[in-house]
């Protein structure tokens, strides 16, 4: 077997730190071990990891494990690593073995960071050679985030992780610059008078299975206090809990319900059944069923946003709270990361843009509406627009989030997570290919 020389450094590690350890590797390959518990190998598995890092000449290669909770043994299986995969909480693992070549050269790179290093280590190793996930459990480690996936979502927006997420994306445009994706904050400008449209702006509401809050969330709609016409666009794709019964419980002319057929629809094709049809008004903004804004003016500031700042998208800020709209942590979500400057760029970093999100429906039926998915099809046209046009924020809470149990993302098992993961890793693959082609 190869020489391998083993070092256990943090997630969030210091680049003095990073080029220490890439300065004193002196083994064919660096093994990196980030988490602060015991680290116990399959029979060969370490044996296997540098055979496949031998066989495929990667800069790195990771794999599948176990996670030990309470001494119970789980298989852990980790995505694969594309080019998209920018994410600085990308799920390696806790092993990641280096081509001590590799760590050399791209570790004496490492910027001057106090967290980001490690992250800085990854993308430039990315640059000199494949990053090898190897589908086999080779190892066992101890895990100490027990939370459910709901409770684990808006980490990378808390503001206690605000200094961290600085750094991650000073290295993260650094890294978009280096492959020719980084795009200057040019943008193209829009006619947001061209067009006729029955209403000013629709409120769209998917639903599926939501007969607990779909009338909440109609109800605040409906509520709104605007100086011009809107209409509520609810979509619902086939429901059998009796929600139809509540949609068809309000008598107002400004609903208009959408009734899907059995084909398959999913959040994406729900919007764009809304979207597309001759109702839908001149601005689309969004409520999740789960979910009421956060008062009477909602819709009007939308709307004023748009033109205010010239965009052709407008994304809120939302507070999280339980069902009886009591604040759960980490309260408000309001992506202050985002700039005009580089906040596109960003973007590709990020899991997520924020929300309510609002939307000028010449363009989302000119580049084709939604992704056919059931999670991240907002995520996908957020970057697409992002890629030519302006999009605006609005940082007051704009609508209530509410957390319980029947949320989608409220407790997700590994497979989930890893399949909603991989799909937005992949949006943003295609992401970067287009933008490296302009």
């Amino acid at each position: 077997m190869m020489n391998v020389r083993r070092f256990d450094i943090p997630l969030r590690v210091s680049g003095d730190k990073v080029r220490a350890v890439a300065a004193s590797a002196d083994g064919d390959y660096t093994l990196i071990y980030t988490k602060p518990t015991d680290l116990r190998w399959v029979y060969l598995g370490l044996e296997r990891m540098v055979s496949v890092a031998d066989q495929t000449g990667a800069a790195m290669v990771y794999s599948d494990h176990f996670s030990s909770v309470d001494g119970v043994d789980t298989p852990t299986p980790v995505i694969d690593c594309q080019k998209g995969a920018l994410r600085d909480d990308f799920d390696f693992g806790g092993v990641m073995l280096f081509r001590t070549s590799v760590l050399r050269k791209c570790g004496a790179q490492v910027g001057d960071w106090k967290y980001a290093g490690l992250y800085d280590l990854r993308l430039r190793a990315s640059l000199e050679g494949d990053i090898v996930h190897i589908n086999e459990y080779l190892y066992y480690e101890v895990e100490l985030d027990t939370r459910k996936s709901g409770e684990k979502l808006f980490d990378y927006v808390d503001p206690r992780n605000r200094e961290v997420q600085i750094e991650m994306e000073k290295v993260c445009t650094a890294h978009l610059k280096s492959v020719g994706a980084w795009l200057p904050p040019v943008f193209r400008d829009v006619d947001l008078n061209k067009g006729e449209f029955p209403v000013e702006a629709s409120v769209v509401i998917p639903c599926r299975n939501r007969v607990r809050t779909i009338g909440d969330a109609i109800r605040s709609a409906l509520s709104q206090d605007c100086p011009f016409a809107y209409n509520v666009i609810v979509v619902d794709d086939n429901s059998s809990d009796g929600t139809v019964e509540v949609i068809r419980g309000f008598d107002d002319e400004r609903l208009i319900y959408i009734a899907q057929d059995p084909s398959w629809h999913a959040i994406g094709g729900n919007w764009n059944a809304a979207i597309f049809s001759p109702r839908c008004g001149r601005f689309a903004l969004q409520l999740d069923s789960d979910d009421v804004y956060s008062g009477p003016d909602t819709i009007r500031r939308f709307v004023e946003a748009f033109y205010e700042q010239n965009c052709a998208m407008v994304i809120g800020s939302y507070r999280i709270t339980d069902f009886n709209l009591n604040e759960l942590p980490p309260g408000v979500i309001d992506h202050r990361e985002w700039t005009d400057d580089n906040g596109r760029n960003n973007a590709l970093r990020i899991n997520g843009l924020g929300a309510p999100r609002g939307f000028w429906t010449p363009l989302l039926r000119e580049i084709g509406g939604f992704p056919t998915v059931k999670y991240g099809e907002d995520y996908a046209v957020a970057l697409r627009i992002s890629r030519e046009y302006r999009i605006g924020r609005i940082y007051d809470v704009m609508y209530n989030c509410r957390r319980w149990d029947d949320n989608s993302d409220a407790a997700l098992d590994v497979e989930k997570m890893n399949a909603n993961n991989l799909y937005k890793d992949r949006i943003r693959t295609w992401e970067l290919a287009a933008r490296m082609s302009r």
